[in-house]
């Protein structure tokens, strides 16, 4: 059972560090990490190449954090601590797109991805997510403070939905990750210099 779970957190990994944003704009050839704010996610990708290749790397990195969890959770052995064999695995999927092995452990800041791995764990907060970032987006006109509120949200979601101990904390130190990953934008939102969606700045 470790060498199976071991086996597939390291696939977890390996499919979470696929760098989408990376290898779309080598395909056009540009290097997306060298303009805008030099993320590889979907927002910048969205400024750099345009809004096709904006959704293609978003559509493709929610997909690279639920199909991890969603394979996992078929063929790793039922137990009574399945699910949270299973959330390990999610955690495993955001570090490889946050911390990439292809790209020198420079990736994203993790969002969409855990927006697909929680999409397996709970629909409802993801659509509640969902709600609470085009709220305050809509409101402040910041990308970056709209993913920090919903990335704080869903902990407590799947607290109040009566998700496992295990569950909860991989959904804490996601949340944790993703408020370090956006350290920089935090530092412009309290000092007034953060570039609004408006004028397409990527975050």
């Amino acid at each position: 059972m470790t060498i199976t779970l071991l086996i597939a957190l390291l696939l977890s990994y390996l499919i979470g560090a696929i760098p989408f944003g990376f290898l779309f704009s080598r395909a056009v050839g540009k290097d997306v990490r060298e303009e805008g704010s030099g993320n590889i996610g979907a927002t910048n990708v969205n400024r750099v190449l345009g809004k096709k290749l904006g959704i293609l790397t978003l559509l493709c990195d929610v997909g690279k954090g639920f199909l991890p969890v969603y394979f996992a959770s078929r063929l790793l052995p039922q137990s009574v601590n399945a699910e949270s064999l299973v959330a390990l695995c999610g955690l495993a999927t955001v570090l490889g797109h946050m911390f990439p092995v292809y790209l020198r452990l420079k990736g994203g800041k993790g969002v969409a991805t855990a927006l697909g791995v929680f999409l397996f764990f709970s629909p409802v907060t993801i659509l509640f997510a969902l709600f609470l970032f085009v709220a305050v987006v809509y409101v402040s006109g910041f990308v970056s403070a709209g993913s920090l509120v919903a990335a704080a949200f869903i902990p407590f979601c799947l607290l109040l939905l009566g998700s496992d101990s295990v569950t909860l904390l991989v959904a804490a130190a996601i949340t944790i990750l993703v408020w370090v990953k956006h350290s920089a934008n935090i530092g412009r939102l309290r000092h007034g210099t953060e570039k609004s969606w408006k004028k397409k700045e990527s975050l």
